[in-house]
């Protein structure tokens, strides 16, 4: 029988890993509201000297709903507002099961993000197709469904591809990265398409969706999120650098260890 990402968190909380006692009570009262700003250097096969120093700013999986408040989303745009990135990703799942209730407030929480070169957003698992995309969009979020946008930086051309969860055939992505810039940047909710993207050549690839493994146990890691081959951080296959942020919220179980949330900064420097 498979054992599912779901199945894995809801036993470790059944072992006590989730309990209100010692660890798992630090994880649920204080560790899952512990934003860090993670400010990382990226290097970039062939990066174009003038992009260098380049900042991005990128936010993921807010898991809006009951057990993630407003206060725990804008202050994780806050942060991110700090740091004055010069473009804005957001990487997905927004809200949790595509709940409705909460798609007009995770939109309402993110509405003060702005970069001087755009804010831009795909769609997670948890999204719908309409109702989610059309919020953030009002707030002036383009919001890339399997689809892309030129951008000019510093005279130098930079593709953003983004695309949808489910698109995970490589003869699909490339149909979107054909003629793309030198320069391309792949938004994919799911670390699981660096496989793809390596494949085409792409240079960098921004995902979310693993929550880090939103519980990492001493020894063991992130059990919960071993099926990736990016969990959190830094990955490289071949020419291909992907970054994957343990996003803001949490799904499951409102627990983090060893595994706070994050907002990301990221710097591009040449390889």
């Amino acid at each position: 029988m498979q054992v599912t990402r779901r199945a894995v968190l809801k036993g470790l909380v059944a072992t006590g890993v989730g309990a209100l006692s010692g660890t798992g009570a630090y994880g649920y009262l204080y560790e899952r509201h512990e934003l860090e700003v993670t400010r990382t250097a990226v290097s970039i096969a062939d990066l174009p000297p003038a992009l260098t120093g380049l900042r991005i700013g990128l936010i993921t999986d807010l898991h809006r709903s009951r057990l993630v408040s407003h206060e725990d989303v804008t202050n994780a745009v806050a942060r991110l507002m700090d740091e004055r990135p010069d473009l804005v990703v957001l990487g997905g799942d927004y809200v949790t099961w595509g709940d409705r209730a909460y798609v007009g407030l995770s939109a309402e929480a993110l509405e003060s993000l702005a970069a001087p070169h755009g804010v831009f957003g795909i769609l997670g698992n948890h999204d719908d197709d309409h109702d989610m995309p059309a919020a953030l969009a009002r707030n002036g979020v383009q919001m890339l469904k399997d689809a892309r946008t030129r951008l000019t930086i510093r005279h130098e051309t930079i593709d953003l591809v983004g695309i949808r969860y489910w698109t995970r055939r490589q003869t699909d992505i490339a149909a979107l990265t054909r003629d793309a810039a030198p320069m391309t940047i792949l938004l994919a909710h799911d670390p699981r398409r660096l496989t793809e993207a390596a494949a085409l050549n792409v240079p960098l690839v921004l995902s979310g969706h693993t929550h880090g493994g939103q519980v990492v146990l001493p020894l063991l890691g992130a059990i919960a999120a071993q099926k990736f081959p990016v969990v959190a951080g830094i990955g490289r296959r071949d020419r291909t650098t992907m970054f994957v942020s343990r996003g803001v919220g949490t799904i499951y179980v409102p627990v983090r260890i060893n595994c706070p949330p994050e907002v990301a900064v990221l710097t591009l420097q040449r390889a």
